[in-house]
């Protein structure tokens, strides 16, 4: 067959599209691009990943945003901590939470590398313990952890959100799977699409589900 479609790693974007989206959009730090190739070179699922487009959307949005404080359910290897980190107010925090202890180290030292050690704070341990006890209230939240959890994730933060607040949520689009008929024991497309119903139907926010890499439900709360 001829090879004018090509997929992008999550099969939603043309592959063309995309290199033609990051040829045209400000390129990664060193440090962050070392740590993209670190990330891919060294762990089993790099594309966790956040990466250059998301990447500089995330530090956009914290740009506009310009948070006190930050809540990130989800942390991998940084990348995406860092680059929320940039917009933060002075004096303000990001407070991230990751359940794989073999991330730490490689954690820290970038956060050190990007002079963030005194504005990110890592927190290893469940996700769903740990929100209870980080009583922010929380200008931005970004979350990208256990898709089964989703659901738990957004009403543990939901009323810690200041209002007119955002939640930011990777994933939901799950690499097309949403427009597909699921299998009877995929968990995790069965979560996703549980939870995109359950932001749809909620008074308490406005939403808007972006075809942006693999799918970005952006949450304002009301």
């Amino acid at each position: 067959m001829p090879n004018s479609h090509k997929m992008s790693t999550f099969d939603l974007i043309d592959h063309d599209i995309e290199s033609y989206c990051e040829a045209h959009t400000t390129p990664e730090s060193e440090l962050l691009y070392r740590l993209n190739r670190q990330t891919h070179l060294e762990t089993i699922n790099p594309r966790m990943l956040s990466g250059q487009l998301q990447g500089e959307f995330l530090s956009m949005v914290s740009k506009m945003i310009h948070p006190k404080h930050i809540l990130e359910v989800g942390t991998f290897t940084g990348y995406s901590a860092i680059c929320l980190a940039g917009g933060l107010q002075a004096g303000g925090e990001l407070h991230t939470i990751e359940v794989n202890i073999e991330y730490e180290d490689r954690i820290r030292q970038y956060v050190d590398a990007a002079g963030y050690r005194d504005r990110i704070q890592l927190h290893i341990g469940d996700a769903k313990e740990l929100i209870s006890q980080l009583d922010y209230p929380w200008d931005l939240v970004f979350i990208d952890a256990e898709k089964e959890d989703y659901g738990n994730y957004y009403e543990a933060v939901l009323p810690k959100v200041k209002q007119h607040g955002f939640i930011l949520v990777d994933n939901t689009l799950w690499n097309g799977k949403v427009t597909q008929e699921v299998v009877r024991n995929d968990r995790d497309t069965q979560a996703i699409l549980a939870f995109n119903d359950r932001v749809q139907k909620d008074e308490r926010v406005r939403n808007l589900l972006l075809p942006f890499r693999d799918g970005i439900m952006m949450i304002e709360k009301l």
